[in-house]
């Protein structure tokens, strides 16, 4: 909002909403196009699309940057959140470096990390959803109650920000990756969808899209709301994360920093068990490893120790939501299940589905490559004063 200003801002969020909610429904149809065929992870969707050779190319990286990067994400959110608790839960403490406290945080996945599937991380899901539950009800809370007890800012201006012409066309575009951020699932969505039973009376695209719909109503509840009266409190002086900003209430504030670290905690599992499963497959059958917990030790502590070190190394919240959002959302939650959806379900051409998913094409590749590259340029621009690991 901050970059966008308040008309474009607001499109923008609207239209991500939309788009993706279309795109979302049409991988949970796709999950079983095939009588008796569940295609239970987006590769094996994307295989049966786009080919057994072609499809992997086309799929896993994109599916891979999602996962990384949104692990990565979290270990910044968590960390600066878990910080932020602190601050305010004992204003007598010697303050921390973030640094230690993403390496807090990520100590926690150590051990998480080594629970052997979905099902077992059913306890941490749990935790987490209760968490994202209460959380619904402190972003609209904090949103209306924390931003108007703050009132507006004392200088706030509701103009663009003030940069270079080329400093601020790269934010407005990363900008655009950090919507499309905000509302994707899709990279999860069919292993999700795959634990849910299917029979032909009852499949499990019924129950499925029961919860994507609750899902992305409580995600109106929650972004919406706390974009606009984030804004509106502190206009283009925003942080990236609203929570920083605010300062009282005390107890309102601290709480629903914590809330969001177990939030992110389960969110952290969810993301990163296709990944482990992904890497133990190939390790057992290219490489001869036996299945057990030796291989699940070295291969998932790796895996936490390189999203910890990288969101150690360039904790620029903004920037990685912009980066991550162009180049691994955008690709998997706009524009493949679009092109995946003509390929197979072949609509008539000019009706009304060939149209919305061409535009969703054209949108999603100009986010992928606009988002992408002014996300990188941010986070080189910002990291040219930042002190690394403070």
């Amino acid at each position: 909002m901050a970059y966008l200003g308040w008309g474009p801002g607001t499109m923008v969020l609207v239209a991500s909403w939309c788009l993706t909610l279309n795109t979302m429904w049409q991988m949970i149809q796709l999950h079983e196009c095939i009588p008796g065929t569940r295609f239970d992870r987006y590769i094996d969707l994307g295989r049966h699309a786009f080919g057994e050779k072609l499809g992997p190319w086309i799929v896993l990286p994109q599916q891979l940057i999602v996962q990384v990067g949104c692990d990565i994400v979290y270990m910044v959110t968590g960390g600066k959140c878990l910080k932020k608790f602190m601050e305010i839960a004992c204003t007598s403490c010697k303050p921390i470096k973030l640094s230690y406290w993403m390496v807090m945080f990520g100590g926690i996945h150590f051990f998480l990390a080594q629970l052997p599937n979905f099902n077992s991380v059913a306890g941490v899901s749990l935790a987490a959803a209760v968490m994202s539950i209460s959380y619904v009800f402190h972003c609209l809370f904090i949103s209306w109650v924390g931003c108007l007890s703050h009132g507006r800012a004392a200088d706030v201006t509701y103009g663009y920000k003030q940069s270079s012409p080329a400093g601020s066309m790269f934010r407005v575009f990363n900008a655009l990756g950090q919507s499309s951020f905000a509302f994707a699932g899709h990279a999860v969505l069919l292993e999700i969808q795959a634990t849910i039973p299917s029979t032909p009376e009852r499949p499990s695209t019924v129950p499925m899209w029961k919860g994507v719909m609750v899902a992305y109503f409580v995600k109106a509840l929650c972004y919406f709301p706390v974009a606009m009266m984030g804004y509106w409190a502190f206009g283009q002086a925003v942080q990236d994360n609203v929570l920083l900003d605010l300062q009282r209430p005390a107890w309102l504030i601290a709480s629903a920093n914590l809330m969001v670290v177990v939030n992110v905690i389960g969110s952290y599992q969810v993301y990163a068990m296709p990944v482990f499963d992904m890497l133990e497959r190939m390790m057992v059958k290219k490489w001869n490893f036996s299945q057990g917990l030796p291989l699940r030790l070295v291969v998932r502590s790796a895996y936490v120790a390189f999203t910890l070190f990288v969101g150690v190394t360039f904790p620029f919240f903004g920037d990685l939501l912009g980066f991550f959002g162009g180049f691994g959302f955008a690709p998997t939650s706009f524009f493949l299940p679009s092109i995946m959806w003509l390929i197979l379900k072949k609509p008539k051409r000019f009706s009304p589905k060939w149209f919305v998913n061409w535009v969703s094409i054209v949108i999603g590749v100009f986010v992928m490559l606009a988002s992408t590259i002014g996300g990188f340029r941010n986070i080189i621009t910002d990291s040219s004063d930042y002190k690394f690991y403070t």
